[in-house]
């Protein structure tokens, strides 16, 4: 998948790049599920290529919504390329999943990693909570003023957190916010104004708010509940360990099996805890 030629991306072009990659056709399942065959059984790198470029306009809608982290809006596209393209190389359309579906979590998983990497206030960030804590604290408040004890202890609920840790992060994140608008006298600028999407309503946006609904109580527990005893421990040691959760390697070599039949476990075991929750 090297060799394909994606539109070009940077600072001055990012309007261009943007309208070219909305005018790419999307494809209809069946063309989906046809070129990722070819991908697959002939190692077709042109049927990938065309795979990722129909997808493209899903990771510059996905890399809008952390345009206020202070990071470039084309390096935030860029990762999220990279994570479009291992989604490709990974989809199995035999799952009766959709790619754009499919390829959410790695898109998002390259620009949080991306942006771990190089924003430096992000280190305290050293937890799976504080972790989520950090990429949800913009979203959960209400408004501009400081976070009040009770809305704190809300945040602090709902992710698992303790209060103190969510004012700290309060502190370091509203402490080094970039412009909102970008300098008048520079045409060519662009700003987080610029970029920053409705996410309150976007479809991907409440789904998942239903899942992340339904994965507290009851709705968890029967969830894991439904699967075999080796899918369970995978889930939990990766998903919901107090630290950062067990690697792919760590767990590959606790059942024996290579990291990639664990990452195969995991996906279906994940498919099928999301198929008990919306039940």
């Amino acid at each position: 998948m090297t060799t394909m030629t994606l539109p070009v991306l940077a600072g001055d072009t990012l309007d261009r790049y943007v309208q070219q990659v909305n005018a790419i056709p999307l494809l209809t399942q069946e063309e989906e599920v046809s070129l990722a065959e070819r991908y697959h059984a002939e190692n077709d790198l042109e049927a990938a290529g065309k795979l990722v470029m129909s997808h493209l306009r899903v990771v510059v809608s996905i890399a809008r919504g952390y345009a206020g982290y202070g990071l470039p809006q084309a390096d935030l596209i860029q990762e999220g390329n990279i994570g479009l393209m291992k989604a490709v190389k990974r989809f199995e359309p035999s799952r009766g999943v959709r790619l754009f579906s499919f390829a959410i979590h790695w898109i998002k998983a390259e620009i949080h990693e991306y942006i771990l990497r190089n924003w430096r206030l992000v280190r305290i960030a050293t937890t799976k909570s504080q972790r989520k804590l950090f990429f949800n604290l913009r979203s959960m408040r209400t408004g501009l003023s400081s976070l009040t004890h009770k809305e704190a202890q809300k945040i602090a609920d709902d992710l698992g957190v303790k209060p103190e840790e969510v004012f700290e992060m309060e502190t370091r994140m509203t402490g080094h916010d970039v412009a909102l608008v970008a300098d008048d006298g520079d045409e060519d600028s662009y700003a987080p104004i610029d970029w920053l999407a409705d996410t309150d309503n976007e479809p991907v946006a409440v789904l998942e708010r239903r899942a992340t609904d339904h994965l507290h109580g009851e709705g968890l527990r029967a969830a894991l509940e439904s699967l075999d005893p080796r899918s369970r421990r995978i889930v939990e040691a990766r998903w919901l360990a107090d630290d950062s959760g067990a690697t792919l390697h760590e767990l590959a070599d606790e059942f024996g099996v290579s990291a990639e039949r664990i990452r195969q476990i995991e996906v279906k075991a994940l498919q099928k805890m999301k198929t008990a929750l919306v039940a």
